[in-house]
């Protein structure tokens, strides 16, 4: 794109650069009654692009609020989805949880480090932007295949930034989930999730009310960085894409831990009115959305907007996606007790507008207006589209499996060694041992666990947290897919023993204008609504990443899920892996002759095809309703769902994560054999049958245990002990956990060894 000034004639280049259609153009010009001049259309451009307006999206997500509409407990979801920058559920007692997941896909391909550090210092501020104060970070991250060098610098760059990001911040990464496949060559996804604390009564929204109150800027100063980055995101990634370098911001988490301090400082005073984090489309999006949802008008004079860059032109300046800054909107007679709240945490907060009649966005600069738009036309009236749909031709044939014609492995202990040291399986130690997971002293299941676990400081309650999705589910069967992603990651923080309470999801895809990728998107969104239906778990809110193709074509569909759960006694959390010698294994679920989509399919035979595995809600349902009986009860030592690698490798992880080592002895498959005539061993151990789980219980619970899966319809299998250092399985399986332990613990480690 050429430099642009003040004098920068519109040309169908210069429109057609920025994104804007003609037809979109027309719509800005019958706005506005006239032409817009070069500020107002790089407004126009960020803020009516996909990543800010949702216009290919927003038809589909609308099917989420309908779907929360219609469930129960209504009272409990405190700020809906779109409302504001984040969703809040409550969790009792006064108190109530903030959270949402981000993407930040495209700038972690162009500069992984800073691409993902700055990801976690936006979503950081999505949370404490409603008041809440943020208590730990998630992620889920895709990379291509680990063996390509590409893959290892991205991974090494990505990782390092979170750690750095959240470490200075002093906010616990505490889990979340890493993939490795040859469709994230070249398109990384790096989606971060935080979730903080709030009363109740100290909701703050980010609206401009009040005629007469004062705008303030507050925080870091506004450069060149970030530039445009909105638009960036919604687009495909090419062979140009360095060139867009400059769009990708560049972070200070030791200045945003001030800027935190001071908002959270600035809410118990009675001096705020509205706030809201400059992230994507910086001051216009900023702007316009505070006043859009207030019906007000705001007037800014950018002369008065701290500036670290000299020459700056108002398009730079309200573009601009620089980090760590904040919008606040304040009484009027307050502005002294601001100005003295952010001064003692050594940040700038200047009075660069105020809140005014009418409905428009007005921008001065050097008096005179530099752009003058309705507020609810940038931010809420953009286009929105109904796309085209089509099932991909690919499906024909990537769903059709013959097993009759895959040979069942013969040696089944190779088989599972295989999986422990496959990457997207084996031990992530390498990637969270470099987050401070602990910092706050709130971590209470570490990462390695099925759900994150913290406790709520000064009350018995804990928050279960997992992020989870099988892309090549989703790939092979979007619906299906959809529902699995939000049922597993439900079953994770069920396995704690948490209740699910709400869901947050990241919705990463191709391009929304090739039909074939349309119709997945709204196939993965219908499905997850089947679950979240079935389930009665609310969506709170999240983010659509589309685009997300390279030249080697587009990434499996990614709808990522976060799912918060809530026990309200901490002390009857279960954790994932074996505890003592003696107890029952049993594994809760019916499994099937299903083989499409695993990991063992994959791994051992080369094939990523076959319809996945089916899900059953119903089923689904009453397992987890199961699960939370017997940990609310106190019958369960541990509990680890059954997910990637099946029954071998769920077994496997029992042990290996044992603090004791433990080995297990499961000898008895027979009664799970009986009920399924034709039953392949290699599905009986490696198959991903859904709605299961193996647990552990004391000797003297067996009985109870069974009696609460029979009054809920869960088919319940005595299947063996733990005990011993070796995992034994029939006469088929036989791996000391101490070999299991040194597969699983060094795999990513050696890969990633510096030559």
């Amino acid at each position: 794109m050429p430099s642009l000034d003040s004098t920068t004639p519109i040309t169908s280049e210069l429109i057609a650069a920025h994104g804007i259609t003609p037809e979109e153009y027309a719509r800005i010009q019958g706005i506005l009654g006239r032409d817009p001049n070069i500020t107002e259309l790089g407004m126009f451009s960020v803020m009516w692009s996909e990543h800010c307006s949702y216009k290919n999206s927003k038809p589909i997500l609308k099917l989420f609020s309908k779907m929360n509409a219609a469930l129960p407990h209504q009272e409990n979801l405190l700020v809906k989805p779109g409302q504001e920058n984040a969703g809040i559920v409550d969790i009792g007692d006064g108190l109530a949880v903030c959270f949402k997941i981000e993407s930040h896909n495209h700038p972690s391909a162009i500069e992984p480090f800073q691409g993902a550090a700055t990801g976690v210092g936006g979503i950081l501020r999505d949370i404490f932007t409603m008041g809440a104060r943020p208590v730990l970070l998630m992620n889920s991250l895709r990379f291509g295949d680990l063996a390509q060098p590409v893959s290892q610098r991205l991974f090494r760059g990505v990782v390092a930034g979170i750690a750095h990001y959240g470490n200075c911040m002093g906010i616990p990464t505490v889990g979340g989930d890493v993939y490795f496949d040859a469709s994230y060559e070249g398109n990384p996804l790096v989606n971060a999730m935080a979730l903080g604390i709030i009363k109740k009564n100290e909701i703050v929204r980010g609206a401009a009310t009040g005629v007469g109150n004062p705008v303030y800027y507050v925080g870091a100063t506004t450069g060149r960085d970030g530039l445009g980055g909105a638009a960036f995101a919604s687009k495909e990634l090419s062979e140009q894409s360095h060139e867009d370098r400059p769009a990708v911001q560049v972070g200070d988490p030791f200045m945003e831990k001030l800027l935190m301090e001071a908002c959270l400082e600035l809410l118990k005073t009675n001096a705020l009115v509205g706030m809201q984090d400059m992230g994507a489309a910086g001051l216009t999006c900023a702007g316009c959305e505070t006043a859009s949802r207030a019906s007000t008008g705001v007037e800014i004079d950018l002369m008065h907007v701290p500036r670290r860059e000299s020459g700056m032109i108002p398009y730079e300046i309200l573009l601009s996606e620089s980090q760590e800054r904040m919008l606040v909107i304040v009484k009027k007679g307050k502005e002294k007790e601001v100005e003295r709240i952010f001064e003692k945490w050594d940040l700038h907060a200047v009075k660069i507008g105020e809140v005014t009649k009418g409905d428009k966005y007005r921008v001065l600069h050097e008096g005179r207006v530099a752009a003058e738009i309705p507020a609810k036309a940038l931010a809420d009236e953009g286009p929105i589209y109904i796309r085209e749909e089509e099932r991909p031709a690919y499906l024909e044939e990537a769903q059709k499996l013959d097993l009759t014609a895959v040979k069942e492995a013969g040696d089944l202990s190779g088989v599972l060694k295989r999986l422990l040291s496959y990457p997207s399986i084996a031990c992530k130690a390498w990637v969270w041992e470099q987050y401070d997971h602990m910092v706050r002293t709130d971590t209470v299941f570490y990462p390695g666990h099925d759900a994150a676990l913290i406790r709520v400081k000064g009350t018995q309650k804990g928050i279960a947290v997992s992020t989870d999705c099988n892309s090549l589910y989703v790939y092979l069967d979007p619906l299906e897919g959809g529902k699995i992603a939000v049922a597993e990651a439900a079953r994770n923080v069920v396995c704690s023993g948490a209740k699910p309470i709400g869901v947050t999801n990241c919705l990463n895809f191709g391009n929304p204008m090739k039909p074939e990728i349309f119709w997945q998107f709204h196939q993965a969104v219908s499905g997850m609504i089947e679950s979240c239906t079935a389930l009665e778990v609310p969506v709170t809110g999240g983010n659509v990443s589309f685009y997300n193709e390279s030249p080697q074509g587009a990434i499996y569909p990614t709808p990522t899920i976060g799912m918060v759960g809530l026990l309200d006694n901490i002390d009857k959390r279960v954790p994932s892996a074996f505890r003592n010698e003696g107890d029952i294994v049993f594994l809760a679920g019916e499994t099937f002759n299903e083989l499409g989509g695993s990991h063992y399919l994959m791994i051992e035979h080369g094939l990523k095809k076959g319809l996945p595995p089916r899900l059953d809600l119903k089923r689904e349902r009453a397992l987890q309703q199961f699960i939370l009986a017997a940990a609310d009860g106190r019958k369960l030592v541990s509990c680890h769902d059954l997910s990637e690698g099946g029954l071998a490798l769920a077994l496997a992880e029992c042990c290996l994560k044992s603090q004791q080592g433990l080995g297990a002895s499961v000898t008895d498959l027979g009664e799970i054999r009986k009920g399924r005539a034709g039953l392949r061993t290699d599905a009986l151990y490696f198959g991903e049958s859904q709605s299961r789980a193996v647990i552990s219980v004391k000797p003297e619970h067996r009985d109870e245990v069974k009696r609460l899966a029979q009054k809920r319809g869960v088919a319940l299998f005595e299947i063996g002990k733990v005990g011993g250092d070796t995992l034994v399985i029939e006469d088929k399986v036989r791996l000391p956990v101490s070999e299991m332990k040194g597969l699983f613990n060094s795999t990513i480690p050696d890969i990633m060894e510096v030559p």
